[in-house]
């Protein structure tokens, strides 16, 4: 049998409800490299059913981008026991509903259903775990829908355009430097031999963590999950990726001409990896800068000095060093320079004086809030234990997060705006309205 630890306590003291999370935790591991973690919780007779696949784009070579997400898609069209359109029928049935997302490092899918169903999709995840149809059929029928997406998403939508350009402005060697979806040319060349030996390495179950959240019997399941998923072989060792990324030496630039209202900005800057200390200090300058209208790029850019619309910034963990990413949405007739000068100076003054004791606060606090509010439905607690584990190596790092959040200081603010956010380093994306080449030259 699996070894199990019902009662896991986490490194550090933590507040009573997130301690009893932590206690409630059960881990396993079956022979094949199958992770199991098990959190029951009677609350609701409902259930949460989480697969966490360490594949992504990172994991793809030119040739084969977007085999990934073309993946997430092909897993849903049948296997050996249940065929073509059978997964989301016999779930629905069930009162269950699926879906899945692919990102750089992961790809997850997961199910909520009622507590009854829970062998039943124990079933039907295994089925395509051990025996995914990779029919030529499927894969072309899969292929046109990825390719359609990316027209929408990418080829046709301003956000994406730049988003992949400063994709690949940011990176020079490392995978990251490709969209999540792919290079269209890839997509509509990758072949049913691509995808056998990928399904082979990265779907196999010493690559993958299954998270069951909500109103179960954990030596019921973990019976289930031994009796349906033990049999499958574990895949051969998963290639490792090297990080070849060579230092950036200066600014890099890139303009995308399109037809559109207003120009945009993307300005993004290299970060260290999800697991290092860092990454929670730019997590509460991600908060201070642009959460909620109180905050300094929306109080100064938006509302006094009026050079933006709207101001967004986005930092995500990775397994390898991500991007510090702020979006600049500018008014017609806007002035791009104007805005990056302007956004220049308010990062120049937190290097230089960090946040005040109010923005701290608040940013901790809205941490802290969002944290919590995942961890209360059993799909957010699936969720977010599991992204813990992926992440960060440990999910008890992550019910440790509210404490480690409050003990950041304004002084490590400035030091990781200095060290990461400097002009020296950013990497910046224009868009120039076609209405506008004129001028604009």
């Amino acid at each position: 049998m699996p070894k199990s630890s019902p009662r896991t306590k986490a490194a550090v003291k933590l507040p009573p409800a997130l301690a009893a999370i932590a206690d409630s935790v059960i881990e396993a591991k079956l022979p094949n490299g199958l992770r199991i973690r098990l959190l029951p919780n009677d609350a609701v007779p409902t259930c949460s059913f989480y697969t966490f696949f360490k594949v992504g784009a990172r994991n793809e070579r030119p040739g084969i981008t977007g085999i990934s997400h073309l993946f997430e898609h092909m897993m849903f069209n049948g296997a050996k026991k249940y065929g073509p359109g059978m997964f989301d029928k016999v779930l629905e049935s069930n009162g269950g509903s699926s879906n899945a997302y692919t990102s750089n490092d992961l790809t997850v899918y997961y199910e909520d259903f009622m507590a009854e169903a829970l062998e039943k999709v124990i079933d039907l995840e295994s089925d395509r775990m051990r025996s995914l149809a990779v029919t030529p059929k499927m894969l072309s029928s899969e292929r046109q829908v990825v390719i359609e997406e990316r027209r929408l998403r990418v080829d046709n939508e301003i956000a994406g355009m730049m988003d992949e350009e400063l994709g690949a402005l940011v990176y020079k060697a490392h995978p990251y430097r490709w969209p999540v979806i792919g290079w269209m040319r890839d997509i509509e060349n990758i072949t049913r031999d691509d995808c056998l030996e990928y399904f082979r390495t990265f779907y196999a179950p010493n690559n993958a963590t299954i998270y069951v959240s909500g109103d179960f019997d954990p030596k019921q399941a973990l019976a289930l999950i031994k009796k349906y998923y033990g049999a499958i072989k574990a895949g051969p060792p998963v290639p490792p990726v090297l990080d070849a990324e060579p230092e950036q030496k200066g600014e890099r630039r890139a303009h995308v001409h399109h037809p559109a209202q207003a120009p945009s900005i993307m300005i993004a800057w290299r970060g260290p990896k999800g697991e290092h200390p860092d990454t929670l200090v730019l997590d509460v300058v991600q908060y201070a800068l642009s959460v909620g209208q109180s905050s300094r790029f929306h109080k100064r850019l938006v509302h006094e000095l009026e050079v933006a619309v709207g101001v967004s910034v986005d930092w995500t963990w990775r397994f390898d060093p991500g991007t510090f990413t702020i979006g600049l949405e500018l008014k017609p007739g806007g002035d791009p320079r104007q805005a990056e000068a302007a956004l220049a100076e308010e990062l120049e003054k937190v290097a230089r004086e960090g946040l005040s004791a109010r923005e701290l606060e608040k940013a901790k606090n809205n941490l802290a809030a969002t944290l919590t509010r995942e961890l209360a439905t059993n799909s957010g607690r699936a969720h977010a234990l599991g992204t813990y584990e992926m992440m960060l190596g440990d999910w008890r790092r992550g019910l440790a997060l509210p404490s480690a959040y409050e003990s950041i200081t304004s002084d490590q603010v400035k030091d990781a705006v200095k060290k990461y956010l400097s002009p020296s380093k950013k990497n910046v994306v224009t868009l120039v309205p076609e209405a506008g080449l004129e001028a604009a030259a």
